[in-house]
C-alpha cells in the first residue's frame, strides 16, 4: 500500500469555487505522486480531493461515521473507492489522525480546527507517531500568526506543522518531509 496521508477540510465548498478547485487539484497531484488520500469522504473539500485522486486514477479512502449522518443525512462521496465506517465521530476523527503517513490541511471552519489541533498536539507529545502536518492557504498562516506565541508554543513545536500556500507546495513539502523521514 502506498503512503496514506488525510486531508482536513471544510465541507462547504462547492464545485467550481476556488477552495474546492485547490482541493481537486490537491487530490490529483497526490494521486500523481503515488500517495492513497484518505478524507473524512462526504463534501466539499473531502469530495473535491477524492474527485482529484480518483480522476488520477489514485486510491480513494473515505472515513465515514454514523454519528455525523444522523446530525446531516449524507452518504460517502461517489469517488470513494474504500470506505471505513465508525459510528462516532470521535473515532472517526481519531482514526483520520492516527492511521496516516502524513496530514495535509486545507481552509476549515471549527472541525478543521480541531483536526489540526488534535493531530498537532499528539504529535508535539508523542502521542502517534511523528509525521508530516502540512497546511495550505492564507487561512492558516493568520491564524498560526495569530495563536502562535512564544510564552505558550514553543519554536520546535510551531516547527510541527509546514505553511505551504499551494497544493503543488504542499506535495513537494509533503515528499520532502517524507523522504527526510526514512
Amino acid at each position: 500500500m502506498p503512503y496514506v496521508i488525510s486531508i482536513f477540510g471544510s465541507s462547504a465548498p462547492q464545485p467550481g469555487s476556488a477552495d474546492y478547485e485547490a482541493a481537486r487539484d490537491l487530490g490529483e497531484r497526490l494521486a500523481q505522486a503515488g500517495f492513497a488520500v484518505q478524507t473524512g469522504g462526504y463534501v466539499g473539500v473531502m469530495e473535491a480531493v477524492s474527485r482529484g485522486a480518483s480522476e488520477a486514477g489514485g486510491h480513494v479512502i473515505g472515513v465515514t461515521s454514523a454519528q455525523i449522518e444522523e446530525f446531516r443525512p449524507l452518504q460517502a462521496n461517489p469517488w470513494v473507492k474504500e470506505e471505513i465506517r465508525h459510528q462516532t465521530l470521535r473515532d472517526r476523527v481519531l482514526y483520520l489522525v492516527d492511521h496516516c503517513d502524513g496530514i495535509i490541511v486545507m481552509p476549515g471552519g471549527v472541525g478543521t480546527l480541531s483536526e489540526l489541533a488534535l493531530a498537532w498536539s499528539f504529535v508535539q507529545v508523542g502521542e502517534i507517531s511523528p509525521k508530516p502536518i502540512v497546511l495550505v492557504g492564507g487561512l492558516w498562516q493568520r491564524t498560526l500568526a495569530a495563536f502562535v506565541d512564544g510564552s505558550y508554543v514553543r519554536p520546535e513545536h510551531a516547527a510541527l506543522l509546514t505553511l505551504t500556500k499551494t497544493p503543488a507546495e504542499a506535495v513537494e513539502a509533503l515528499q520532502k518531509e517524507l523522504a527526510e523521514s526514512i
